[in-house]
């Protein structure tokens, strides 16, 4: 069996290989297709095992005193995928990750029926520079669905959202989609570390793209931002099922990494008066769940690589995975899907690409892990 693994590798990189070298001179645009072309005819080839896009579903298999009470009564259901911190280089650099976000797009444009919209969670880029932004725009460009973006700290601390919002406007907003009120927040703004110390952008950029230094602050909702939110949440009634996207976890994760949102606490006192609240978050590129009060927090999974476990903080309702496998780049990477319940909560399904799936019920994060435990995941074996 490993000789047999062995030697799919091998022709795998072979093939690869003998691709890449003819990329080099193409335009964005062709190279974007050529890759994902190729990527298809490894997949046919019984090179690399397809893996599966899944959707977070919204829906209501009947009207009931319970959908009613959630304020989704007779409305249809819905359904949106995510992409998430694909941490594009440009193309020269590393065209593993570029590989990973076309798998995923090829995976949407491959949902039938199409989802309602696609969200994007947040550091599409690694160095925030405009040509990483503009090669993620064009991959992005080939999904069918509609497009929702949220900036990651990646995208923006190079030239502070010059260049994002050229190329996707805002970056917090909100929309109403069929019953539910979805709120996209920027909650990864830092407070001045830089003019002080003289840096440059790039050694802005370098600084917030590191996890452990006791230079940068830590990420923040900001003021201006939680009046936002308010104001926008003003004309919501309370039974209103509320969707947040947001980058870092709306809560305090670890200080030293920064999976960390400085005033989560405020912000989640402005969510308090909801019956039923989903925040749903990036950054982190693990599997990850809380409950806090009224709130549940899922965390998404990295189309580019996973995070190791902090040391501390761990939310104590998290089922830990174990570390990557070094030799597959795509192990505790994936996807995953989301189903709204007919009493408005959120049943979450991981699936981690080379793994075996976990599901993660409302009722366990709301009962604090005294119910409908989730099995331990299944782990690649090395």
């Amino acid at each position: 069996m490993a000789a047999r693994h062995k030697s799919v590798e091998t022709k795998f990189m072979e093939e690869r290989d003998r691709v890449l070298r003819a990329l080099r001179n193409l335009d964005r645009r062709s190279f974007i297709k050529v890759v994902a072309a190729t990527a298809g005819a490894v997949i046919a080839k019984g090179l690399m095992p397809p893996h599966s896009f899944q959707l977070v579903t919204i829906a209501n298999a009947a009207p009931d005193k319970a959908s009613a009470a959630s304020g989704m009564n007779g409305q249809p259901p819905f359904t949106f995928a995510y992409i998430s911190d694909t941490h594009l280089y440009e193309r020269t650099l590393n065209q593993r990750f570029i590989r990973a976000a076309l798998k995923a797009v090829e995976d949407v444009n491959a949902l039938d029926p199409q989802p309602d919209f696609v969200l994007f969670g947040g550091d599409l880029a690694q160095l925030g520079t405009p040509q990483q932004l503009e090669l993620g725009r064009e991959i992005l460009k080939e999904v069918k669905a509609p497009v929702k973006m949220m900036v990651g700290e990646h995208d923006w601390f190079l030239d502070l959202g010059e260049k994002w919002q050229e190329l996707f406007g805002p970056p917090n907003y909100s929309f109403d989609w069929k019953g539910v009120h979805v709120v996209v927040l920027m909650s990864v703004h830092e407070k001045d570390f830089w003019t002080a110390r003289r840096m440059t952008p790039e050694e802005r950029m370098a600084t917030v793209a590191g996890l452990d230094n006791g230079v940068q602050s830590r990420f923040e909702v900001g003021e201006p931002q939680r009046e936002w939110l308010k104001n926008d949440l003003a004309k919501v009634s309370s039974s209103t099922p509320i969707l947040v996207f947001s980058h870092s976890p709306l809560y305090k994760y670890y200080y030293n990494w920064n999976f960390w949102t400085d005033d989560a606490d405020q912000v989640q006192a402005i969510l308090r008066r909801f019956d039923k609240v989903t925040v749903i978050h990036g950054h982190t590129h693990q599997m990850l769940f809380n409950q806090i009060g009224n709130i549940s927090f899922y965390g998404m999974l990295s189309t580019a690589w996973p995070w190791p476990y902090a040391p501390q903080g761990l939310p104590a309702l998290t089922i830990q995975m174990n570390r990557a496998d070094p030799f597959d780049q795509f192990d505790a990477c994936g996807d995953g899907r989301m189903e709204v319940r007919a009493d408005g909560l959120v049943d979450k399904i991981y699936n981690l690409w080379d793994r075996n799936p976990v599901t993660v019920k409302a009722d366990y994060l709301r009962s604090r892990g005294k119910i409908d435990r989730p099995p331990a995941p299944q782990f690649a074996s090395y």
